[in-house]
């Protein structure tokens, strides 16, 4: 399986940030100890949402619309 996750800052509530991963659980484990450049500032992390895919390319198409003005607006009024 494939997911799209959002996650959001605990420290800074109004930080999110969207990716994509294989493995769910090492991924924000990831994000939390820092080794992820994007998003080690604004740490910890918690998961707010992910959505499985069983198709790679579905998920990337995803990751990338939620990561667009339309899809941030979606993400915000729904997650």
């Amino acid at each position: 399986m494939y997911y799209v996750y959002t996650l959001r800052s605990i420290k800074y509530p109004d930080r999110h940030y969207t990716g994509f991963t294989e493995i769910i659980e090492k991924r924000l484990e990831k994000h939390n100890n820092g080794e992820v450049t994007s998003t080690s500032k604004h740490k910890p992390w918690e998961l707010i949402i992910f959505i499985a895919f069983k198709s790679k390319e579905k998920a990337i198409a995803f990751e990338k619309y939620l990561k667009s003005l339309s899809g941030r607006a979606f993400a915000s009024k729904h997650f």
